[in-house]
């Protein structure tokens, strides 16, 4: 039995909880009351909406529902669902309690209930689909298409889409740290002697040129399809592996775009440079299906250190700027911890696991 990719998909989707519960982690104190006090609250409390009960239900849902599938590919079918169950509640509680200590947080028995509900909603649903078979017709469809050792690419290229959904600076753009990174270490060691050995980078004004933007789309796309073909035999699985990470990639950079400005702006990123870099990026995945799955590993590390390179020495403009506060302060700032981490940090989650792929004296082509 090949090792299950729910585990690690339960475990990245806890630390999301985690990030969505206490961002900003700033303002902790202790504020005179007890850590129980929302457990007497009157249920449901003065201010709630039912976006606020959909997002708690679905929102632990996921997380019910990879934790009882791990279980139960692992040999625990009996303790899946009850296991699963307790752990959100667990999680839930540890999460509520510790917002007392956040005066921009409001912990809620109401969350607590529809937090565990929603993890139990999706318990059930995992052993649902494992009775109807749906999770052995998974497990002998990724034995067609994937090679044994799939499960950290899997991981990676399911967090994908949801890396996207976060604005970013050009569309398919992850991992544009480097401004912010550089900003937080500046605050740090302000006032102190290390400051003088911190790297100073002279400005950057000129943004990206068309042909910048457009090489830069087509990396961002190529990556998740070069990705797949490490784990990938079948030439033409890959080219429909292709197509669809194409199409899931447009649709997520489409649903970024209502979200920050709204329908009637959705396609707004789709500027022509954008729309050859799509052209390109799809056209380069296509010529390369028949390449062996080490050449694609190396050819991906050499794709992600230029992606890398030349989104982080492209300025951001003031209306992306504005963009970020919209997320920060308004309506997405209980996503916005989560998107954000997944948008820096994904890319570079990618160069470790292909620099151990290609590491590995084993590894086939």
């Amino acid at each position: 039995m090949h090792k299950t990719s729910a585990w690690p998909l339960a475990l990245i989707y806890a630390a999301l909880i985690v990030f969505a519960s206490l961002f900003p982690f700033e303002g902790w104190r202790v504020q005179g009351i007890s850590p129980w006090v929302f457990f007497t609250a009157p249920m449901p409390p003065p201010y709630w909406t039912w976006f606020d009960v959909g997002l708690n239900l679905a929102g632990y849902a996921p997380f019910g529902f990879l934790l009882a599938l791990a279980l139960l590919r692992t040999g625990w079918p009996r303790a899946a669902v009850p296991v699963a169950a307790l752990a959100g509640a667990l999680l839930s509680l540890s999460m509520e309690t510790l917002q007392v200590y956040l005066p921009r947080r409001v912990p809620s028995n109401m969350d607590l209930s529809l937090n565990a509900a929603g993890t139990l909603l999706g318990a059930l649903a995992a052993a649902l689909l494992e009775r109807l078979g749906a999770i052995a017709r998974w497990s002998r469809f990724r034995e067609s298409w994937f090679v044994p050792q799939a499960r950290g690419a899997l991981v990676l290229l399911a967090l994908w889409p949801w890396a996207l959904l976060f604005p970013a600076a050009l569309p398919f753009g992850l991992g544009q740290v480097w401004d912010r990174l550089e900003e937080a270490l500046t605050d740090l060691l302000e006032d102190t002697p290390f400051i003088a050995w911190l790297p100073v980078r002279a400005p950057v004004l000129d943004p990206l040129s068309p042909g910048g933007e457009l090489l830069a789309v087509a990396l961002g796309l190529l990556i998740p399809c070069l990705l797949g073909y490490c784990i990938m035999r079948h030439l033409g699985r890959r080219v429909a592996f292709a197509l669809a990470a194409a199409a899931l990639g447009v649709a997520a950079t489409a649903l970024s775009g209502l979200l920050s400005y709204g329908p009637a702006h959705a396609w707004e990123w789709l500027t022509p440079a954008t729309r050859a870099g799509l052209a390109v990026g799809l056209g380069a995945a296509l010529a390369l299906v028949a390449l062996p799955r080490r050449a694609c590993a190396a050819l991906l590390l050499l794709a992600l250190m230029l992606h890398l390179n030349l989104l982080n020495e492209a300025p951001a403009s003031a209306y992306f700027a504005q963009t970020l506060q919209a997320w920060e302060q308004g309506r997405f700032s209980r996503f916005y911890g989560l998107g954000q981490w997944l948008g820096w940090l994904w890319p570079y989650a990618a160069l470790l696991y292909v620099l151990l792929r290609l590491s590995r004296r084993d590894a086939q082509t």
